[in-house]
């Protein structure tokens, strides 16, 4: 899961880009508004985290010019500004949650869980795929029965498999998912990924779609 985190203050964006990253989410961390919006509108997220004081443009600015694009990406915004006033205004401008600071992480992590579930309709940590199920709140995986350990990066890929069964996931969007802006990716990453996903799992569980990418079989 990818996720767009637009914070100025550098203490406290290091702090959520560690956390998430043990979560195994992918975070692509900015502090500039019209980056931002940037980066939101020609790229794939599954959630934007977004302070409203940031430079350059306003976070209630940036959501605003999301919303106008429809770009429909979660939005949870992350602010000091508490007033019921601050609050309706962002929600006003397109924010899907609100989370007031000082915060603690825990709550964090479970607004995120919570925004993710609620977009791909779901209503539980757990999720089910054929022989396959997944806690999002553990991120302990299943197959038939039995608990299979993965590593940060297998759990992150077939966490995107389970939530878009039948889907061709290309190798391109696999790579964005749990690499995201890092540089010096091998060229071979994503298959060695896939090679020990199915080891550990069934060999026919994750289909190869010559030339296109790859897909989570439903059966």
């Amino acid at each position: 899961m990818r996720i767009l985190l637009v914070e100025d203050d550098e203490l406290l964006g290091g702090g959520i880009c560690k956390a998430l990253q043990r979560e195994a989410y992918t975070v692509e961390w900015l502090t500039d508004g019209k980056l931002a919006l940037s980066a939101a509108l020609n790229e794939e997220f599954d959630l934007v985290i977004l302070d409203l004081g940031l430079p350059s443009m306003d976070g209630v600015e940036v959501l605003t010019a999301l919303r106008r694009e429809k770009c429909a990406v979660p939005t949870l915004v992350l602010t000091a500004r508490d007033t019921v006033q601050d609050k309706v205004t962002g929600l006003d401008a397109g924010a899907d949650d609100y989370l007031v600071k000082p915060f603690e992480l825990i709550e964090l992590k479970a607004r995120i869980r919570a925004l993710c579930r609620r977009s791909l309709g779901q209503n539980t940590s757990c999720i089910e795929q054929g022989r396959i199920r997944l806690d999002t709140s553990s991120m302990e995986v299943w197959l038939d029965g039995t608990v299979v350990e993965l590593s940060r990066r297998e759990y992150a890929l077939i966490l995107e498999f389970v939530n878009h069964p039948g889907r061709i996931l290309t190798r391109q969007h696999l790579e964005d998912i749990i690499y995201g802006w890092e540089g010096d990716i091998s060229s071979n990453a994503i298959e060695v990924h896939i090679h020990n996903l199915r080891k550990k799992l069934d060999s026919r569980l994750i289909a190869t779609v010559r030339g296109i990418g790859y897909r989570l079989n439903e059966s």
